[in-house]
């Protein structure tokens, strides 16, 4: 089946009348969804104004300071480079993701409110507490329920086949699915923890698991930590 990718930009006026660049630090990295990217000159433009450094980029994106579904790539290369980030958008979505992905501060603003805000940093602390004791119970479980999409831009089977191989000590079952339907899932009770291959913010579906669920980059993470300590 093929694939086409329509974009949907905004073609109407934006507000910047409440966009307090004095609440903002020096350095900002900007990152938007495709709607607004028609936008990003004009604010960079008006924050520069203000004395402010912008930085954008892109990974697998097709523009830079662009954000796609949960992919937050593209503001993960400049991160070290910026004191905080500004989304332009709508929703937590987006903005949620950068703090996760990046453990940097995040600023909102809507541009068709003109309303101005910040990720509130106990959501992000919640957040990870739960992917700590998530990471602490895939440690400990010997039945792990590897979950792969296999949706455009999600599929990692590769990655759940090589995890599997990595296991040696635990008993690792791939799940292959378009859509995952939560329901599903209780039909294997014998799973002890589930391992997310695919979209990183199912993790926001949590409460809809029978069992601890982990992310891959999570673990992968902790792989990395153990290999520099050695």
């Amino acid at each position: 089946m093929k694939l086409m990718m329509v974009e949907g930009r905004y073609r109407g006026k934006i507000g910047l009348s409440n966009l307090d660049a004095s609440a903002l630090p020096e350095r900002i990295g900007l990152a938007t969804t495709v709607q607004f990217l028609d936008f990003i000159d004009e604010i960079k433009h008006f924050l520069e104004g203000k004395g402010k450094k912008i930085f954008a980029d892109k990974s697998r994106q097709k523009y830079e300071g662009q954000l796609l579904g949960c992919d937050v790539s593209g503001a993960d290369k400049i991160k070290d480079k910026v004191d905080a980030f500004l989304y332009i958008g709508t929703g937590i979505f987006h903005p949620l993701g950068i703090a996760l992905g990046t453990d940097n501060e995040v600023f909102c603003y809507d541009p068709l409110n003109a309303v101005m805000s910040k990720i509130d940093r106990t959501d992000v602390e919640k957040y990870n507490k739960k992917r700590k004791a998530a990471y602490l119970k895939f440690l400990e479980s010997t039945e792990i329920g590897i979950l792969v999409s296999l949706k455009p831009g999600q599929n990692n089977y590769r990655k759940a086949v090589e995890l599997k191989e990595q296991l040696k000590d635990k008993n690792c079952y791939i799940f292959v699915s378009d859509t995952l339907d939560f329901n599903q899932v209780e039909n294997f009770p014998f799973v002890q923890c589930w391992v997310n291959t695919a979209c990183s913010r199912i993790l926001d579906d949590y409460s809809k698991f029978p069992r601890p669920l982990v992310d891959l980059s999570d673990i992968e993470k902790m792989q990395l930590l153990t290999i520099t300590a050695q």
